[in-house]
């Protein structure tokens, strides 16, 4: 068991560093959008902040999936890169299908790489709730209630 922590936990330290690089990114993306206020709310702005901090969280996702996967190629789990890419995006969104296992030498890998998953996807739901309460923030803003109105 100790012979999983060893080889899982580097792995999980590289994703927690990229993960944070990637929340980095999108925190500075985010602060040039929010402080101080450079540019006049716009529904194009919002939509392209928005979609800036998606595509980045989902591509940081999908290069913590191929590190997993490239793990287990290098461990002889698999021999195809589609079957382990496969396993590894089950795992790490914690799908957990059970159609593909690993042998019994190494499969604590995976629940291990779905806990650093199910992290990394709440990280990454925080930082899109921080940009869509941005955005909703900025319409209202926009467009205050009238006298009379009830604010929505």
């Amino acid at each position: 068991m100790i012979r999983i922590f060893l080889v899982g936990a580097p792995v999980m330290i590289l994703c927690l560093v990229l993960q944070s690089t990637f929340v980095a990114v999108c925190l500075r993306h985010y602060a040039m959008f929010r402080v101080p206020p450079k540019y006049k709310a716009s529904p194009i702005r919002n939509i392209g902040l928005l979609a800036v901090v998606m595509l980045i969280v989902t591509i940081g996702s999908l290069l913590q999936v191929m590190i997993w996967a490239l793990l287990f190629i290098v461990l002889g789990e698999f021999d195809e890169p589609e079957a382990a890419l496969y396993y590894s995006a089950v795992n790490f969104s914690t799908l957990g299908y059970g159609d593909i296992v690993m042998s019994e030498r190494w499969r604590l890998l995976g629940p291990l790489e779905a806990m650093n998953g199910i992290l990394m996807f709440g990280v990454s739901t925080a930082v899109m709730t921080a940009a869509v309460n941005y955005v909703v923030r900025q319409n209202r803003l926009a467009h205050p209630p009238r006298d009379g109105e009830r604010p929505q």
